[in-house]
């Protein structure tokens, strides 16, 4: 552009301003200044308020953006999809709104934008109710102690980090540990235990051919009907990243507000604080440590602080978070992963050298913890579990230590062998979440050392050879187990070590 042109192109901006300040007011309306990369700065509207909507008219239409960096006479705008239609001099008005989406049960078994727009191809989506994509958390006295279990069907969690309704859970670990897969079998698991939980599966930047591949596995195995999910794929505008997790969990808010129970899903936020780096650095907010804004730890602690069990004053529903971290190398001290840390109520940590083993869920027994722990544990599990978590950690630093010496104590070699047994009945495939009875009669099997003669590459035969068999003959003893309220104990116990030492005998090597 040449030096007459933006000379000339200033003097129509200045001419605009101007006009507008006479004829209009600048206190309900604005005029465009400059923009770029997503970003529109605005001069006037001096009435507009934090996350307030603001309608850019274009050429083509009107286009929306949000106010995020409120200046004396100036205003960062955010806009809401492709910022190609935005020009200098467009006029720019208050909504009157502040940003919502549509919530609602309208929205299960759909894939939708941060917006609530429909990406699955199907009909547009109406609500009758809209909901504010931030809003402040509900406060203590509105909120009741964590003691439902959230049952994820994988067994190393249920048994030693167990996750309650209204608990905030990281999981945490490098690329390609199997994330993902522990949240989905969670969310598979709502689905055939009948919990009546909604999941909502917030993709932030994912591969929209995983999202895809996603709903094809849910609509499988029949958990698309209580699922929403928020997708955003690596090309969508930053602002789109950013607002993803806050409209996911304000669909989820409407279920938890009505006395139902929601599982809410941030795959993952890395991805979502990286984002928001962007968008700050455009709106030229002062970096700080790795190039982050100061305020990116009440980016997430204010996402979720919102996850809540709620008092019953309130209803006693309840909202449950399990966000996603990815780390680099396995470094959890990191800047974003001991922000996130910090802020939930415990984290499952995947190992990277586990997987590799062959180990999977790869879930380090040493690194990993729940802060509400036996609270939220149904008591079925609970007392076959006790000593599960010290005797796996025992168990590892003990098998490391023994490879570079072969004379060992009979103690040792007995908790070294029971350690193979247990990791070997912990290891479970993708999709196959298993039911409080399973996990309380496997674990309890290992315990009381009915499988010890069992050679440790057999173990998940002796345990699918006992499952099979207790329900068969036993049918209405385990659906009573399964309830979870009495603990493993006199006759039921003495049922399952008889059952489990006939069915071992079949296996011993």
């Amino acid at each position: 552009m040449t030096e007459i042109a933006v000379a000339e192109l200033a003097q129509n901006l200045r001419d605009a301003i101007a006009n507008l300040e006479t004829t209009e007011g600048l206190e309900a309306n604005g005029i465009v200044t400059r923009v770029g990369d997503g970003v529109a700065w605005v001069h006037g509207l001096r009435e507009a308020g934090y996350s307030e909507v603001l309608e850019i008219e274009t050429v083509d239409g009107v286009v929306e953006a949000f106010a995020l960096n409120l200046m004396e006479d100036e205003i960062g705008a955010v806009i809401l999809g492709q910022d190609s239609k935005v020009a200098a001099g467009n006029k720019v008005r208050l909504k009157g709104v502040i940003l919502d989406v549509p919530v609602g049960e309208e929205l299960l078994g759909r894939v939708v934008n941060p917006l609530g727009e429909p990406l699955d191809g199907g009909p547009a989506i109406t609500t009758k109710q809209r909901g504010l994509v931030e809003r402040e958390a509900i406060g203590v006295l509105g909120r009741k102690h964590v003691h439902e279990p959230m049952m994820t069907g994988i067994m190393a969690i249920d048994a030693m980090f167990p996750i309650g309704r209204g608990q905030r859970e990281l999981i945490i670990g490098d690329r390609q540990t199997g994330k993902t897969a522990v949240a989905i079998d969670t969310m598979i698991n709502q689905a055939k235990q009948k919990t009546g939980v909604i999941n909502v599966y917030v993709a932030i930047g994912q591969k929209l051919s995983k999202v895809a591949r996603l709903v094809d596995r849910l609509k499988s195995e029949g958990v698309m009907d209580q699922t929403i999910i928020v997708a955003t794929g690596p090309s969508d505008p930053a602002s789109l990243l950013y607002l993803a997790p806050y409209a996911g969990t304000a669909m989820g808010e409407y279920f938890r507000d009505k006395g139902g129970h929601a599982l809410m899903i941030y795959d993952d936020l890395t991805k979502h604080a990286v984002a928001y780096r962007q968008m700050s650095l455009l709106l030229r907010r002062p970096p700080g440590r790795e190039a982050f804004p100061g305020d990116v730890f009440y980016l997430h602690s204010r996402l979720l602080e919102r996850s809540a069990k709620l008092s019953d004053e309130l209803g006693a529903g309840s909202l449950t978070a399990l966000p996603i971290i990815e780390t680099q190398a396995g470094d959890i001290s990191a800047y974003i992963p001991t922000n996130v840390i910090s802020i939930t109520d415990g984290q499952i940590f995947m190992e990277t050298d586990l997987f590799n083993q062959g180990i999977r869920p790869a879930i380090s027994a040493g690194l990993s913890v729940s802060r509400v722990g036996g609270d939220a544990q149904t008591k079925a599990v609970k007392s076959v579990s006790g000593h599960l978590k010290l005797g796996l950690s025992q168990f590892r630093e003990l098998a490391s230590f023994a490879q570079f010496g072969s004379d060992l104590d009979e103690a040792t070699k007995n908790q070294i062998e029971r350690g193979q047994r247990l990791t070997e009945l912990l290891k479970q495939p993708q999709y196959s979440p298993l039911s409080i009875w399973e996990q309380s009669a496997s674990i309890f099997a290992v315990n009381e050392g009915a499988f010890d003669r069992v050679p440790a590459g057999k173990i998940k035969d002796v345990q699918s050879a006992l499952l099979t068999k207790l329900w068969a003959d036993h049918k209405k003893d385990m659906e009573t187990l399964n309830k979870g309220a009495e603990k493993v104990e006199g006759d039921i116990a003495k049922l399952i070590e008889k059952v489990a030492k006939a069915v071992a005998k079949g296996f011993e090597g």
